[in-house]
């Protein structure tokens, strides 16, 4: 770490505090302001819409939680999760996990303000590809705390086949890693 550069600790709650703010605003912005219900769907690109789809459950909808006991089980599981993201963020050893563990949290809380705050995860862009063959080909609708979660693990696989100093050393052996 470089004089001045924040360490790592600071960095990953910095990013996982952006993406919260961001993803909330955002979410205000689309349902108050822009009033994506009334307005949907929203042409953005040949293969992108802006669409209002509230979400029950987790990621493609898994796990939805029709009830309210369903919805507060839900919650308490995503905050236990994030709390052990959050103690991970807390010791990451570098700004590379640092970053990665950030998004996850951030993302991972502002999905979660939602169920808190409406029942469901508010979602809004919808991804497709129309082909003459196969009709429409298209994703799950996502948010920017969806971008953010899945960015983290991206970044989380990608530190993961990064060859380190230590593991060469562990490999190779104290001696031939000198060499």
């Amino acid at each position: 770490m470089t004089a001045g550069s924040p360490s790592p600790r600071a960095l990953g709650l910095s990013i996982a505090a952006v993406c919260l703010i961001a993803d909330q605003a955002h979410k205000l912005w689309m349902l108050n302001v822009y009033d994506i219900a009334a307005r949907q769907p929203v042409r953005v690109a040949p293969f992108l819409d802006l669409v209002m789809a509230w979400n029950p459950g987790i990621s493609y909808s898994l796990f939805a939680a029709e009830t309210e006991t369903g919805r507060w089980t839900l919650l308490g599981f995503t905050l236990l999760a994030t709390s052990a993201l959050a103690v991970w963020l807390w010791r990451a050893p570098d700004r590379l996990s640092a970053s990665a563990l950030g998004l996850i949290v951030g993302g991972a809380l502002g999905n979660a303000y939602d169920r808190y705050a409406y029942g469901a995860v508010a979602d809004f862009f919808y991804f497709f590809l129309d082909t003459e063959r196969f009709g429409r080909l298209s994703w799950y609708v996502f948010n920017i705390a969806d971008v953010a979660i899945v960015a983290g693990v991206a970044l989380l696989l990608y530190e993961s086949v990064l060859p380190s100093r230590d593991k060469s050393e562990e490999i190779a052996g104290p001696n031939k890693a000198k060499a």
